[in-house]
């Protein structure tokens, strides 16, 4: 939800144009470097050979999510993360605001693990793996393509759909975010669950 924030904001500051594609590049290639690491480890461990093993990161990282959104519900809100002065950032520097704000932004990061396992532990060859690492970045990063993308199509009703879904982020961003993380890691401990050997 931050991220669309942020974007929405690059998006209409000076150069904002060519700032906005630079974040999302900045964003994407820091969640590449992320994604293929954990594809890379997972091949490593040979988790389509490994059906315990698989069992055990399902329940593992399923835990994880199920924690994560326990956090978020129950912790005490922050205020926003200080945006006013991006407006002034230049196509270079959103490109390290892209990078940086993918870094921090733990909630698709978590997102992204489960996936990067499918990934991993799936029978693809190289090509199949490649593309469906690009599938998962690309719906990964919706909130850093996505105002671009609506802007060039339609500026005028772009601008006022992102202001209604960032006023919708702003008043039940959490409540989503806990509702989806809580869902993955118990459909994760389920899918464990049923692998386990003798289920």
């Amino acid at each position: 939800p931050m991220m669309l924030t942020e974007q929405t904001i690059v998006l209409a500051g000076v150069d904002g144009r060519r700032s906005a594609i630079r974040y999302a590049v900045g964003a994407a290639a820091t969640l590449f470097i992320f994604v293929g690491a954990l594809v890379v480890f997972g091949q490593a461990i040979s988790l389509s050979e490994e059906p315990t093993l698989d069992a055990t990161l399902d329940f593992v990282i399923g835990g994880l999510l199920v924690a994560a959104a326990l956090v978020i519900r129950w912790r005490r809100p922050k205020g926003p993360r200080p945006v006013r002065h991006h407006r002034r950032l230049g196509s270079r520097q959103a490109l390290g605001f892209g990078a940086f704000s993918m870094a921090t932004n733990f909630t698709t990061l978590a997102f992204i693990v489960p996936g990067a396992k499918v990934i991993a532990s799936s029978d693809l060859a190289v090509t199949g793996r490649a593309v469906a690492l690009i599938v998962l970045i690309g719906l990964a990063t919706i909130p850093a393509w996505l105002p671009i993308a609506l802007t060039s199509v339609a500026p005028g009703p772009a601008a006022r759909a992102l202001g209604a879904l960032r006023g919708l982020i702003e008043r039940r961003g959490r409540t989503i975010t806990v509702f989806f993380l809580a869902g993955l890691g118990i459909v994760l401990i389920i899918h464990g669950v049923l692998n386990l050997p003798g289920a």
